[in-house]
């Protein structure tokens, strides 16, 4: 790679806590971006103490930085102010007043009584791009809940379509492994974000963004969405079952699992020549994806049957050798230790400010002219508290003791 990191120079002010704005300052922050993370002293972002696991310092013994906090807090510099004092609040704004962006995600008019929310600082700083995210808007009957990733997957019909059907064992609604409304909201916020830098730079105008866990949980239901609003019919659950391809889900082998991701036709008969079964792409039943829907549960119980007799590792030999998509289902661990992740360098080290160093799972864009940023670890709680008010508004160092003394902020 050659090149500067793209937003380098933007400044960005980080009220967010937990994973949704953590997760969108910190793809900024990895793209160059100058975040503060703004922690409340004593206590920080929640997920500090969201463990076990928990980082453990050079003499092995347990701290509070937890591995959730760790996962979404790179390249980041954190300071502790006490915004519900008035000294603290003063601080933010003039904080917000020097920021190109903040991302916000209290509750509707959470910040409001507090002089933080966005009328409040537009009024100091009218470029600013101010990102609010919420459970589920600023607007709206539940305008004023709460909003957990749990939830939103629950209420955003996600759980609805994930896990077995209710009449097999151990059926019944699952949530995604991953706290995935969280991490979507994160993933379109920064794009909205990166729109209205956009704009501003069109018009010379920030903007208010009004970002819901509720209304991108609806907008990745994706095919399923579009299969429900044509048809007027909610999609069950399917356990790994695709709905409008077949066959495509897992199948269990002499040794384990694999799946079968096949996409077309020409794969379906590439793949019967590897379980030496012709007669199953010439069947009219299943010589189409659209034949093969219909004729599922036929099919599926003949595809299990051949699956099971031979080990994992000598079907996706076979199966790669013919360009039929298929895999391995990896254990977290295995996805680090396979030669294509290592190929990549999916994994980086950061020197931690307690003398060790941790792993962090890689940025996943990649630029031939510009440079992801891998050059801070996540901050201890307020570990740049004093570095930030010198360097930012220029607070002598009587002025951060004074601050400090009289618990407004934690260095």
């Amino acid at each position: 790679m050659a090149g500067t990191s793209p937003y380098e120079g933007l400044r960005v002010l980080d009220l967010s806590r937990v994973l949704a704005g953590p997760w969108a300052t910190q793809i900024l922050a990895d793209l160059g971006a100058d975040v503060v993370k703004i922690e409340q002293p004593e206590k920080g972002d929640d997920t500090r103490l969201w463990g076990p696991p928990y980082l453990t310092d050079r003499d092995g013994n347990p701290t509070r930085e937890s591995a959730y906090y760790l996962c979404t807090n790179r390249n980041k510099r954190s300071v502790a102010i006490d915004l519900t004092r008035r000294e603290g609040q003063e601080l933010i704004r003039r904080l917000a007043a020097q920021s190109d962006v903040l991302v916000e995600n209290f509750r509707v008019d959470g910040l409001k009584k507090y002089g933080l929310d966005y009328p409040s600082l537009a009024g100091v700083n009218d470029r600013l791009v101010y990102c609010s995210i919420t459970g589920f808007g600023q607007t709206g009957p539940m305008r004023g809940r709460g909003g957990y990733d749990l939830l939103i997957q629950a209420m955003g019909g996600l759980m609805s379509i994930t896990g077995l059907p209710d009449d097999q064992p151990g059926g019944g609604p699952v949530k995604v492994g991953v706290a995935v409304a969280d991490v979507f909201t994160g993933l379109y916020s920064t794009i909205a974000i990166q729109a209205a830098l956009a704009h501003r730079q069109a018009t010379g105008r920030g903007q208010h963004i009004d970002m819901a866990l509720f209304d991108t949980q609806a907008a990745v239901l994706a095919n399923q969405a579009m299969n429900t609003l044509l048809s007027g019919v909610s999609p069950g659950r399917m356990g790994s079952a695709h709905p409008n391809v077949v066959p495509y889900q897992a199948f269990a082998t002499a040794t384990g699992h694999i799946v079968l991701a096949i996409g077309n036709d020409t794969q379906f008969q590439r793949f019967c020549t590897v379980a030496d079964t012709p007669e199953l792409a010439d069947d009219p039943r299943f010589a189409t994806n659209q034949a093969r829907i219909a004729h599922r549960a036929d099919l599926i119980p003949m595809i299990a049957d051949i699956l099971a007799g031979r080990p994992s590792a000598e079907w996706i030999d076979a199966l790669e050798q013919a360009r039929v998509p298929c895999g391995p289902i990896n254990a977290v661990g295995d996805v680090f230790a396979e030669p294509q992740a290592e190929s990549r360098t999916l994994v980086r080290t950061l020197d931690h400010a307690l003398g060790v160093t941790i792993p962090t799972v890689a940025n996943p864009m990649r630029f031939s002219e510009a440079e992801i940023a891998y050059h801070r670890p996540p901050p201890l709680l307020g570990q740049h508290t004093e570095e930030v008010l010198t360097q930012h508004l220029g607070l002598a160092p009587a002025d951060i003791a004074a601050l400090a003394e009289a618990g407004v902020i934690a260095t």
